[in-house]
This record gives structure tokens, C-alpha cells and sequence, in this order.
């Protein structure tokens, strides 16, 4: 995610939060919302950017959320997905988070749990937070830093937790490769890793300085777990929660309704901005997109938690109608749809076949798949504007050739030793109509030069889990095109493409979101970025993995992200935050009725 907050200089110096993470657009899509502009209280195109619709503290109604498909996981050790920790503040607070508030408000790392932001020292190798006092699980405990600590070495269990990021495995200090706290209860692994010398303090020491470092504190996985509450991979069926809200139920199946928690204190919550405006959240599971944008048109239906936008055809229909336009806010958002070549797949293995599909696809095929111009702007490389030091770069000519150069597709095709071209299989989320459009766009524009793609949908849940995101699994399945997309877990470049292209990220037990790009010299750049202290020094090196992944055409960028997203008259205090790329779930109330 993001931060504001400068440390004194050190081997990475973190970088301001000037950069939009969810940046909305003017009436055409264009420039952000800056947070300062007067609240809005009637229904207008993108009312909800840069301002807060419809302004309220009252409490009271249900707050109903839907989705196609159930997200990874609702344990904060096991969670990737941007909807889950957008959701995940209403029910477990982690040491920092971004504040909800409107626009680039919304990118500002504050304590939560947490009293201050993260005490550097040793050069930001050492972090130490003081945990406020007062604050209590469900159940009426009191919080320590030793839950703190558990909540922690529970996300480095990657056997048990594989979906979650790894950014506390790659940089705590001396952490055992295959460290459990199953094997390892008394936690002897993480002796030199984590400190609590009292109930009120965690200290975390580091294998590198990272200035950044309140950027790891706001990761769902820092929010507590009481030891003799963890039940396992079963966890994620009761939470224990210490946010305003605590799980009533939870089906795998059907969908989770969250309730008040009463053991919450508003009191040792001054900094976040949470709201707890509902009395209860529900999320219904396995609904068809078509009928939440419907129900959401209709009043019967509140919020698409995927936060992606509507169905490209509800686009059309909510852009052409004057009063559905004026509930529909346009966020653009440091977000890439993409599509992995995967290497490990013949003949993707060779750099010409990879670069055929380059040039064979049709980019405004892939833009069409997202509802066109609205849905996002063809992306030329992997990083997006928001992202700080960006650049744009356009070295196989998409948007000159935006259906695709088929004369060089068959070139490189040529030197790849498929002048007949090949076939292959793509795979995209199965409840994601616009990953599905993407995919038989590829499908269809591939197949003029030859490359036969089948297409393969797999579970949203197990996505990267079991399928697209096991090494094994995708090689076996001939998996060699990976439709997926990427959000910055904050806006630099690091927050941005370390965990898509790092190699040493990927690993062999699945849950990964390195889908297939392993190039040495992008490891050995990024490792040079964190040595690092210069910020314009150190963003042109960001800007060289991009260019080195695309010039060994190891991902297909598709659209950098917009998202057309639709508010009923029945949501209140609604806003796109910069820090969640979305509506704020932990600010939202709803109207009386």
C-alpha cells in the first residue's frame, strides 16, 4: 500500500504519497479529485471524487455488498485481494492503515492499533510501535504485543497461508525458510525477527533498512491473533475481530454478515477515520454480475465489493441514461490489467514467440474487454502514471498499432522456429466477465497469425492458489498466457513491481502473484533500487525493470485501470480513496428507510 510519512535518509528512502493510487476523474475521465474540494450532497457524475457524497455521522440500516465469487480469504494472514483489505479494516485493526478519506487524503498511513507510526532505528533495519492501551479482542481480552507478533508469524507460514504477500518473509531479519508456528509454537524462529519486551511493544528488526516500513505496518497481517483462539486454515471462518465489527456468520457458500462488536472503544480509534456507520454488513457470494449491476440500479443492492466497476455493457447503458450517469463515479486507479507469458511453457520459453503475441494482439481488443475508453487506457508498458517516476514507453508501437503489427508477429515468429505458429492455453477468473472478453480477444486476434489459444477459467478463489498461481499446476496445464491483474500495494516502484516481477517471490507451493517472470537482471535491478538512497536515482531504476521485462516480452499489458463504479441513492458518506482504489468500505453508511 502507501505512505506519507519521509524517515531521515537510509538505505530506501519511502516515498511521499503525492502519487495517486485512485485518482478520479473530471466529468470526461480526466484529472483527480484532490480531496479538498466541498462535500457534495446531489447525485452528479463523479460527485463521489475527490469529496465525500452525501456526508453523514448518522448510524443505523444494513450495508448489503455482493460479489461474483468468494475473494481469497477473509484471514489477514491469507489476503491479496484490494476489496478484501478495503473490507478487512471494518473487523481487525493492523499496527498503521490508510486514512479513509477522500482522494490523496486517503493515501495517508496513520496509527491504528498502533499509538504513533513506526520508531526507526539502526539506520531502519530496527522498527518499534507501542500498541494502544484499551483496546480489546470480541471476547473482552486485551490486546498485547505478543498477539501482534502471532498475527505476524502466522503470515510466514506460506505452506499453511500461501495467498497472502511475502514482504515480511523477504525482510525479517534471520526467519527460517520453512517457518510454521504450528512446528514452532513458542515462536523460537523469530527470536532475533520480533521483539516484545512488554504487553504495549513490538520491535522489528530487519535484514536490510527499509524506510518504508509503515507501509508493512499497515498490512492486514500485523493485526492481531490471540494464540489459543488460532484455529489453523479454519481461522478464516471467525476472525476474532478488534474493529467495529465482528463476523455473525460466515459460508463459504452464501456469504459472511458482519454485526457491531461491543467490545470495540471508539475511544483508541482517533486517527483512522473509520466511520462504523451500519449496523450490520452483509456480503452475498456467487451472484452473476449482470444481476448485482441490476440490483444496484434497482436500490436492491448497495455496493459491488470487487470495486472493479460494472459490466462493459452496464457502461454503455449508465453512460447513455442521464440520471444513472449521475450515480456513477469514473476512478482511474494505479492498476494494470496484464497478461503473463509464461516461460515455462514451450515455445514461450523463446523470447521471439513471446514477442509474436506481443505484436499479434489487439490492444483496443483487450481495451473493449473493459468497456472501451471509460474501462482504462491502453497500457504500452507495466507501470501506471500514478505510480511515482513512471514512465511511458512505447517500444512495440501499441497505440500506433493498436489491433496489432501482424507482419512482425510473423517475423518473430520466424525466428522462434513457429513460422506456422503454435497453440497454447489461457486462463482468466471464471467469475470475471471482463477477464473471460479478454481472454477470446487474445483468442481471436492471436489466431491471425497462427498462435491457437484454448481458453481456461479457473476459480477467482484458488486462482493463484491452486491453479494460475502454481508453478507446477500452470507448467502441467500448458498455461502459457495468464490473463490477471495488479494493483500498487503503494505508489512507488517498488510497491508497484516487486511482487509481480521478482522471481524469488514465486514459489513452488502456489499463492503467488509473480505469475511466470523470471529475469535475473530484474532481480539484481530491484536489489540495487533498495541500495539506493537518491529518490530520482532510485526511480529510474523502477523504470529500467520496466523497460527490461517488456524488452524480454514477459508480460502483455493490457489497460491501465479505470473503473466506472455505480452508488445508489441508498449509500452515505460515499468516496473514492486514493489508498483503497475504490469506495471506502470502512466510511460508507446508508440511508434511512
Amino acid at each position: 500500500m502507501r505512505w506519507n510519512r519521509i524517515t531521515t535518509a537510509t538505505a530506501v528512502s519511502a516515498v511521499v504519497a503525492a502519487s495517486l493510487v485512485a485518482c478520479g476523474g473530471s466529468d470526461n475521465g480526466g484529472s483527480s479529485g484532490s480531496g479538498n474540494s466541498a462535500n457534495a450532497t446531489k447525485a452528479e457524475y463523479n460527485a463521489a471524487i475527490g469529496k465525500v457524497f452525501k456526508p453523514t455521522d448518522q448510524k443505523g440500516g444494513t450495508l448489503r455488498m455482493a460479489i461474483t465469487e468468494k475473494w481469497d480469504s477473509t484471514d489477514p494472514a491469507d489476503t491479496y485481494y484490494g476489496l478484501s483489505w478495503n473490507l478487512i479494516r471494518n473487523y481487525v485493526r493492523p499496527l498503521t492503515t490508510f486514512k479513509a478519506a477522500p482522494g490523496k487524503a486517503g493515501t495517508e498511513v496513520v496509527p491504528d492499533l498502533a499509538e504513533t507510526l513506526g520508531v526507526p532505528s539502526d539506520d531502519a533495519k530496527t522498527w518499534t510501535y507501542k500498541i494502544r492501551k484499551g483496546v480489546k479482542f470480541e471476547d473482552g481480552t486485551p490486546v498485547t504485543s505478543k498477539d501482534v507478533k502471532y498475527g505476524v508469524a502466522r503470515s510466514l507460514d506460506k505452506a499453511t497461508f500461501t495467498q497472502g504477500p511475502t514482504y515480511f518473509n523477504d525482510f525479517l531479519l534471520d526467519v527460517p525458510k520453512d517457518f510454521s508456528p504450528y512446528k514452532d509454537k513458542a515462536l523460537a524462529g523469530l527470536a532475533k525477527a520480533i521483539e516484545t519486551p512488554d504487553d504495549q511493544t513490538i520491535v522489528f528488526h530487519l535484514n536490510k533498512p527499509f524506510a518504508g516500513f509503515d507501509y508493512f505496518a499497515q498490512l492486514p497481517s500485523t493485526s492481531p491473533v490471540p494464540q489459543a483462539k488460532d484455529t489453523g486454515t479454519k481461522y478464516q471462518l471467525h476472525p476474532m475481530s478488534t474493529g467495529p465489527y465482528k463476523f455473525e456468520s460466515n459460508d463459504p457458500n452464501k456469504g459472511i454478515v458482519l454485526v457491531r462488536n461491543d467490545q470495540y472503544d471508539p475511544a483508541t480509534d482517533p486517527n483512522s477515520g473509520r466511520k462504523a456507520l451500519p449496523d450490520k454488513i452483509t456480503v452475498d457470494y456467487n451472484v452473476n454480475q449482470a444481476d448485482i449491476d441490476n440490483r444496484l440500479q434497482a436500490g436492491d443492492l448497495d455496493v459491488d465489493i470487487a470495486g472493479t466497476g460494472v459490466a462493459a455493457e452496464t457502461q454503455a447503458k449508465v453512460l447513455a441514461n442521464p440520471q444513472l450517469k449521475a450515480h456513477a463515479d469514473n476512478g482511474s486507479f494505479p492498476r494494470l490489467w496484464f497478461t503473463v507469458l509464461n516461460s515455462d511453457v514451450k515455445p514461450l520459453d523463446n523470447i521471439h514467440c513471446r514477442k509474436a503475441v506481443l505484436y499479434a494482439a489487439d490492444h483496443e481488443g483487450y481495451q473493449r474487454a473493459y468497456g472501451g475508453p471509460v474501462g482504462g487506457d491502453i497500457a504500452t508498458n507495466l507501470m501506471p502514471p500514478q505510480v511515482a517516476g513512471a514512465q511511458k514507453f512505447d517500444d512495440y508501437g501499441f497505440e500506433t498499432d493498436k489491433n496489432g503489427n501482424l507482419d512482425k508477429a510473423k517475423q518473430e515468429l520466424q525466428q522462434c522456429g513457429q513460422p506456422n505458429g503454435f497453440s497454447t492455453n489461457v486462463s482468466y477468473r471464471a467469475d470475471r466477465p471482463k477477464e473471460k472478453a479478454t481472454a477470446e480477444s487474445l483468442q481471436q486476434s492471436l489466431k491471425r497469425v497462427g498462435i491457437n489459444l484454448t481458453t481456461k477459467p479457473y476459480p477467482t478463489g484458488d486462482y493463484t492458489k491452486l491453479y494460475a498461481g502454481k508453478p507446477d499446476f500452470a507448467k502441467a496445464n500448458n498455461l502459457g498466457l495468464i490473463v490477471y491483474g495488479w494493483g500498487a500495494d503503494w505508489p512507488d516502484g517498488f510497491g508497484f513491481l516487486s511482487q509481480i516481477v521478482d522471481s524469488r517471490v514465486i514459489r513452488a507451493a502456489g499463492g503467488n502473484t509473480n505469475l511466470g517472470v523470471k529475469i535475473p537482471e530484474v532481480d539484481q535491478m530491484i536489489d540495487k533500487a533498495l541500495e539506493t538512497t537518491d529518490k530520482s536515482a532510485r526511480e529510474k531504476i523502477w523504470v529500467d525493470v520496466d523497460k527490461k521485462v517488456m524488452e524480454q516480452a514477459a508480460v502483455l499489458p493490457g489497460i491501465w485501470a479505470k473503473g466506472l463504479l455505480y452508488r445508489p441513492d441508498s449509500l452515505t458518506n460515499v468516496f473514492i480513496s486514493d489508498g483503497q482504489s475504490m469506495y471506502d468500505y470502512a466510511a460508507l453508511g446508508v440511508a434511512p428507510k
